[in-house]
């Protein structure tokens, strides 16, 4: 809430400003990464600097000697000024095309595997260096971010440089700010319990009233997400996306599919949400970070589920809910090309970690994060949230142009929002 307001607060100010949350910062790194690698290898053809003389030799020895130039001409161009170069790209502003983002506003730094440790050491370092000022959130002091030790060395230069030149302020508080504010609102029903009769009536009444508002067919339509990979959507219609909960946290995907949903669909319905529990942790831990993109993208949420908000994270079944691995790059492909390119750039193993790690989370964490989904939630039935979705969401900020010309205006939209 407090990086809400601040962005806000330059809005008309600061011409050049940036603001990323940690997993579509994580992957906006990568997708600049593999474009410099390949920029740089289309630049300096491996096979110009193989001898005539191995031309010459018999198939197998030429295969393995081109290896071993290929290998030496990677060492000899090892992205040396990769991480440099991917911090510039967050300097860029896309419109005029110059350098000079004054403020890079970061939520929620996260030291969860030797990856984010090594990204995070050259971007932000890169950034520091240039004069950008740096707003960051987190959940620990950046001292003890990285409590497993992983790459110590490298991390330990990152903190120097973040301490060195930010100010750190703790932030203790155990009030619930949201909690609060929708207290002393009157919300709109967004989230329907339990999956019985009445509630999914309404539930159901709710999504043909937002469709209807919304105008035109209801139809399955697919969103690029990284990779060349897409997601299907199964139902979809200007804007207003359905999905069920199996459907979206009972398959291995990722925050990069959360981001693509959340990035083209203003409002979202998720129906048949469980109680969740140790049975069902995977799927538990998606679900948080769907929420979490959810929100950072000031989507609409329409939810069916089990229980009230406030259980919905006491299941007892197998077990409560203890040690959730790693919230970022759930898919497979995405940890591959990451660390594999990250590792790369930092001449860094990728046995660094100790044995057995899987996970920077401690239970306290963890609970955090329990607590953060349920109180956004909340948050995301007040009126205060749902007028900020026609004025922050990338939909209508790339369709405002549009719908000041059209019937679908921005009072429709707000009354669409507000249900």
């Amino acid at each position: 809430m407090l990086m809400d307001m601040f962005y806000g607060a330059t809005e008309g100010i600061v011409k050049h400003r940036q603001r990323f949350h940690f997993h579509e910062a994580m992957l906006k790194i990568n997708e600049a990464m593999h474009k410099l690698w390949k920029n740089q290898v289309e630049e300096k053809s491996i096979q110009s600097s193989i001898s005539s003389w191995i031309m010459n030799l018999p198939f197998d020895m030429k295969a393995k000697e081109w290896l071993a130039a290929e290998e030496r001409y990677k060492q000899e161009v090892q992205m040396k000024n990769i991480l440099p170069a991917v911090a510039d790209k967050f300097l860029v502003d896309r419109q005029a095309g110059e350098r000079g983002a004054s403020i890079l506003c970061f939520d929620e730094i996260q030291a969860v595997d030797v990856f984010a440790i090594v990204a995070l050491s050259g971007i932000v370092s890169r950034l520091l260096s240039t004069g950008t000022v740096l707003i960051s959130t987190s959940n620990r002091a950046p001292k003890d971010l990285n409590q497993d030790g992983m790459q110590r060395e490298i991390f330990l230069k990152f903190v120097n440089k973040l301490e060195k030149h930010c100010e750190i302020i703790l932030v203790g508080s155990e009030v619930d700010y949201r909690r609060q504010i929708a207290q002393r609102s009157v919300d709109k029903v967004h989230y329907f319990w339990p999956l019985d009769g009445t509630a999914l009536k309404e539930f159901e009444k709710m999504w043909c009233q937002v469709i209807n508002q919304a105008g035109g067919e209801v139809t399955s339509s697919t969103v690029p997400v990284m990779f060349g990979r897409t997601l299907e959507v199964p139902q979809s219609c200007n804007g207003v996306a359905r999905f069920t909960f199996d459907y979206l946290c009972g398959q291995p995907v990722g925050a990069a599919d959360y981001i693509a949903v959340a990035k083209s669909h203003h409002t979202v319905f998720i129906s048949d949400i469980p109680v969740m529990s140790m049975r069902i942790r995977d799927k538990a831990r998606r679900f948080i970070t769907l929420i979490d993109e959810l929100y950072n993208h000031h989507c609409c949420l329409f939810c069916s589920a089990a229980t009230s908000i406030d259980d919905l994270f006491q299941g007892t079944e197998e077990g409560t809910l203890f040690y959730l691995e790693s919230f970022q790059f759930e898919t497979e492909t995405e940890g591959a090309k990451l660390r594999r390119d990250v590792l790369a750039e930092g001449s860094v193993s990728s046995g660094g970690a100790p044995a057995g790690i899987t996970s920077m989370l401690s239970g306290q964490e963890e609970m955090f994060a329990f607590r953060r989904a349920v109180s956004r939630l909340i948050e995301m039935q007040t009126p205060l949230y749902l007028e900020g979705v026609r004025s922050l969401h990338p939909y209508f900020q790339r369709k405002h142009q549009s719908f000041k010309n059209c019937s679908y205006s921005a009072s429709t939209v707000h009354h669409q929002v507000s249900h």
